[in-house]
């Protein structure tokens, strides 16, 4: 009986742990890579963060270059140290902020590649990262290096071995790529806690990043340097550094908190009284990873490839990389206009890459996170009222101009129709009205000629120009029909035709035109030219979002508009053709590397062949995302790719983002559920889904068949079930409720 009573307790305590380990393994985090996008074009980090957070803790090779753009590139061997901002998948080097590297003296070897700074090299084996957590062993100095954070504050815990002469470098003159300190500033305030601030230009002309350090162990004794020279505390200089000396023991824990404010350091030390009161590293570690968990629990899938599960989680996480957090636990930030601002009532963020994101990325949030997209627009509209205009590129308090068009308007003007909450509708119509209106961004020559011509300048972007503007016109016109503004309504509609006046009916292509009214001569549809934003005419012919009726027309009708689609796909670059480093992830002329080509897979759609959309969007998400470093086709800019990904996996993407409308295409997954803000869920099933059954048979929405291959943003939010019954063969019914531009919200 006694064995039986043990062999028994042995079970139970077995089944318990069976129960906890299946428990652990289930958690979404543990399906996430964060070292997806590290090599390859993806440009991004692998560092520890939380959703939408200010301080992206993360390692730096610290050597420049493109490769290099976030900081880290996987396949290099060596670190310099840890800073505390980065950007995610963008084309921009910037950020890099206060770096930090312990080191001992086992290793004092330097380098010229990365300006002669400490460093170590590193495995992979030795490395590892999850959402909120990064780790890595320092292989020369034997020391273990872990991050984590929480919004506003970055946790370091180095474990030394035992030697006399540990070091922690804390360094304000360290930059990298297009990054330039212009004045930074150390204190020392005692023996566990330094303040100061680091200001700086780059893409962002004017960030301001003041922080405070606080140490569990205290220094022994400190070096201090004012640009190259020994000083003495306070030091401010362009390049400001300090070194402090410990005596470890082996397997010694030196734990490190530092506090952000983009506004003052008082700003800092309440983001650590706050965030960061004390050095338990394991429970900051422990709440990220909660708080991920909590986010990536809002879409739950189903499915027996575990592979396509990591790449969707990955996604979701990448998805919630950007924006990122502004104003300090005060509220108070640094604004675009150079002042000190205050946020009242909402948080204030920035790191907006419209071009991108207003894609899919900002309609991905409405589903997922209401409240917080009225924070992003109040941000938006708090830039305006800094400004005098909305943000086109904005970054750490700063209007880079980076890109084109006004894509804050359909980021409001889809907010404002799906019911988004707590902001000023009237400042926000003035807002985009305003942007609209003004005479920058050659938006002169575009309200009187009705296109942004050709100028002769270097890289113009003209055709793209006029073709983002007029959507922009649209989403505004719509936003004014709303409003009861007839006459602004029937401006900027007709506004929004303007793309008809770049469209050349010879070559059937959007051509760049002269001032004049005259087409310019040699032009190539293929070539990269200055007259398209990273793109070519190919990829930029589709951008009419919002009346692909007309484009259809203009083209020559369903069949001609087909042909071209599908020409698209078909015309390989040549080996002799000079591509440049953004045009990726190419299918033909697509190029799912870079945003224009995004919505063009869905476009059959709208000519009643939906299967050609369904077979498009399947190849691109089968081939063009891997569970691997290199597994983004091109930059993922700040959401845009990932979103892209999670909504295509789920069946549906937004073609026009400001319409409230979702199109078809080939979800993967067994089922899907969307837990929403509001309480309710949205299920996604797929009947006889596999890697041949990819178009749709058939859609079953709340257990009526509907005859259309779209769904509103209503329908989802009011919560159901939507059925795809797939199969291996296409359906080609005529479907007569097909897409329009007239469906609106």
């Amino acid at each position: 009986m006694k064995n039986r009573g043990f062999i028994f307790i042995v079970f139970l305590t077995f089944l318990y742990n069976c129960s906890f380990f299946n428990s652990n393994d289930n958690k979404l985090v543990n399906y996430v890579n964060p070292f997806v996008g590290t090599s390859g074009p993806g440009n991004t980090y692998p560092g520890a963060t939380i959703p939408y957070g200010m301080v992206q803790l993360s390692p730096d090779i610290g050597i420049p270059g493109w490769d290099r753009i976030a900081g880290y590139f996987y396949n290099d061997s060596i670190i310099t140290g840890f800073s505390h901002m980065h950007l995610t998948g963008t084309g921009a080097g910037d950020l890099y902020d206060i770096l930090v590297m312990p080191t001992n003296s086992r290793f004092n070897k330097r380098i010229k590649d990365n300006n002669y700074m400490p460093y170590s090299s590193f495995s992979h084996a030795k490395e590892a990262a999850t959402p909120g957590y990064y780790t890595v062993d320092l292989l020369d100095y034997g020391i273990k290096a872990e991050l984590t954070t929480t919004a506003r504050t970055g946790i370091h815990k180095y474990t030394f071995p035992k030697d006399d002469a540990s070091q922690i470098h804390i360094d304000l003159g360290y930059n990298l790529n297009w990054d330039a300190p212009t004045k930074t500033y150390i204190k020392v305030v005692d023996k566990t806690t330094i303040e100061g601030y680091r200001k700086s230009t780059g893409w962002a002309k004017d960030q301001r990043v003041f922080f405070v350090i606080k140490f569990s162990k205290p220094f022994k004794t400190y070096q201090i340097y004012k640009n190259d020279s020994l000083s003495n505390s306070p030091v401010e200089a362009v390049k400001t550094k300090i070194i402090l000396n410990y005596k470890t023991n082996d397997k010694e824990e030196i734990i490190l908190k530092t506090g952000l404010s983009t506004a003052t350091i008082q700003g800092a030390y309440k983001s650590l009284t706050v965030e960061a009161p004390d050095f338990d590293f394991e429970k900051y570690k422990e709440k990220a990873s909660t708080l991920w968990e909590n986010e990536l629990q809002k879409i739950q899938v189903t499915t027996t490839d575990e592979t396509k599960k990591k790449i969707f989680y990955t996604m979701l996480y990448q998805s919630m990389l950007a924006p990122t957090l502004l104003s300090d636990c005060n509220g108070d930030y640094k604004g675009a206009n150079g002042e000190n601002q205050k946020a009242k009532g909402y948080d204030r963020y920035d790191t907006f890459s419209l071009w991108d994101t207003y894609r899919a990325a900002h309609p991905l949030y409405t589903i997922l996170h209401p409240n917080r997209v009225s924070s992003m627009i109040n941000s938006l509209l708090a830039h305006y009222n800094e400004t005098g205009l909305l943000p086109v590129w904005s970054l750490q308090g700063n209007e880079t101009n980076m890109m084109i068009g006004n894509h804050a308007i359909p980021v409001i003007v889809d907010a404002y129709f799906k019911g988004i909450k707590n902001f000023d509708i009237a400042l926000a119509y003035k807002a985009c009205k305003e942007s609209s209106m003004v005479d920058a961004r050659q938006l002169d020559t575009y309200k009187s000629i009705g296109y942004v011509p050709v100028d002769g300048s270097g890289e113009n972007w003209s055709v793209s120009k006029t073709l983002e503007y007029a959507y922009d016109d649209w989403c505004l016109a719509q936003f004014a029909k709303a409003l009861n503004k007839p006459n602004d309504y029937k401006y900027f509609l007709n506004r929004s035709e303007n793309w008809k006046n770049v469209y050349d009916a010879k070559s059937t292509f959007m051509r760049p035109k002269l001032k004049n009214g005259q087409f310019i001569n040699n032009f190539i549809p293929k070539e990269y030219t200055p007259y398209f934003c990273e793109s070519n005419a190919w990829q930029y012919f589709w951008s009419v979002p919002q009346n692909i009726e007309s484009l259809i027309k203009v083209v020559g009708g369903k069949d001609y508009f087909e042909k071209k689609l599908d020409s698209m796909f078909a015309l390989k670059p040549l080996p002799e053709d000079k591509l440049p480093i953004f045009s990726t992830g190419m299918i033909g002329q697509y190029a799912h590397g870079n945003e224009p080509s995004h919505h063009v897979a869905y476009l059959y759609n709208y000519i009643n062949k939906p299967w050609k959309s369904q077979k498009r969007v399947r190849e691109i998400l089968e081939t063009q995302y891997k569970n691997q470093p290199n597994g983004h086709c091109g930059n993922e800019d700040c959401g845009q790719m990932s979103s892209w990904y999670v909504l295509s996996s789920l069946g549906f993407y937004p073609v026009n983002p400001a319409q409230g409308v979702y199109v078809f295409g080939s979800p993967i997954f067994h089922t899907a559920t969307i837990n929403l803000e509001n309480n309710k869920t949205f299920i996604i099933q797929t009947e006889k889904n596999s890697k041949e059954n990819i178009y749709i048979q058939f859609v079953v929405l709340n257990g009526k068949k509907i005859d259309r291959n779209y769904i509103t943003h209503k329908e989802i939010t009011q919560g159901g079930t939507l059925v795809f019954t797939m199969g291996k063969s296409p359906v080609f019914e005529k479907n007569e409720n097909a897409l329009s531009s007239e469906i609106f919200k």
